[in-house]
C-alpha cells in the first residue's frame, strides 16, 4: 500500500510537472491585460476560415524552417501606407512569440509609401495591452511598444518596406492588404511573400463605430497571428 501511495505521489507530480512544461512559456511576463486578451482571442480559432488557416499554416511553416536552421526567423508585415493593419502584425507577432516562448523572433512592419502610424490604430492596440508611448514629434513620429515586461521597447514608425531598420535580404514578406499584395507581385529580398489581406479599418474613421472597427481588426489579426504560431516549436 506504501509502494503504491509513493507511486501514486510520483505520477501526480510527472502530470504537474508536464502540465507546467506545455504551458505558454513566457505569458507570465505579459501584462495582465494583455494576456487576457490572448487567452480569449485563442478561443476563435476554430472561426478562422480553412483558406486563412492555410496562408497562416505556410507563415508558421517559414518560421519553423527557419528556426530549425538557423535559430532566428524575419518577418516584414506590409500594407501600403504601414499606419495600421502592418504595424498591428508587427506588434502582434512579437506578443505571440513571447507568449508562446518562441525565440529568435524579429517582427518589422512597412508600407510601399509611408504616412504615420495612426492614433485609431494605437488606442486599439493600447487596449489590447500594449504600452505605447510616444517619443517625437512631427507628421512621422517614432513610438517604443512593451508587450512584455522583461523585453526590450520595439520602436515603430512608418517607412517603406526596404527603408532602415528592415532587414533587406531573410525574411517572409507578410502582405496584410491586397493594394500591396498588388502592387509588389516580388518583394526584393523576401524569401517568401504570403497574402493575408484584411480590410482596412481607414473607413471607419471620424464615423460612430471608429472604435468598433478598429478593437475589431485588431482582434483578427491577434488571432490569427496567434494562431500561426501557436504552430511553430521552439528551437533554441
Amino acid at each position: 500500500m506504501k509502494l503504491f501511495s509513493a507511486f501514486l505521489s510520483l505520477f501526480t507530480l510527472f502530470l504537474f510537472c508536464s502540465f507546467m512544461t506545455n504551458k505558454p512559456k513566457a505569458n507570465r511576463e505579459l501584462s495582465p491585460v494583455l494576456n487576457d486578451y490572448i487567452e480569449n482571442a485563442k478561443k476563435d480559432f476554430d472561426k478562422i476560415p480553412a483558406d486563412r488557416k492555410e496562408q497562416l499554416k505556410k507563415i508558421a511553416s517559414y518560421v519553423q524552417a527557419k528556426l530549425n536552421a538557423e535559430k532566428k526567423a524575419g518577418l516584414i508585415f506590409i500594407c501600403t501606407h504601414n499606419s495600421r493593419r502592418s504595424h498591428m502584425g508587427q506588434l502582434w507577432a512579437y506578443a505571440a512569440a513571447n507568449y508562446y516562448g518562441i525565440k529568435g523572433i524579429s517582427s518589422f512592419s512597412g508600407g510601399t509609401e509611408a504616412t504615420a502610424f495612426h492614433p485609431n490604430a494605437i488606442k486599439a492596440l493600447t487596449n489590447a495591452g500594449f504600452s505605447i508611448t510616444k517619443k517625437g514629434e512631427g507628421s512621422n513620429p517614432k513610438y517604443e511598444v512593451k508587450y512584455a515586461a522583461d523585453a526590450p521597447a520595439v520602436t515603430v514608425f512608418s517607412k517603406k518596406y526596404m527603408d532602415a531598420p528592415n532587414p533587406t535580404t531573410n525574411f517572409v514578406a507578410i502582405m496584410t492588404c491586397s493594394q500591396a499584395n498588388e502592387a509588389c507581385p516580388v518583394v526584393h529580398g523576401a524569401s517568401v511573400k504570403i497574402a493575408i489581406p484584411y480590410e482596412d479599418p481607414k473607413q471607419a474613421d471620424g464615423k460612430p463605430n471608429q472604435d468598433d472597427v478598429y478593437n475589431e481588426r485588431c482582434r483578427q489579426i491577434a488571432t490569427e497571428i496567434l494562431y500561426a504560431f501557436s504552430l511553430v516549436k521552439d528551437t533554441n
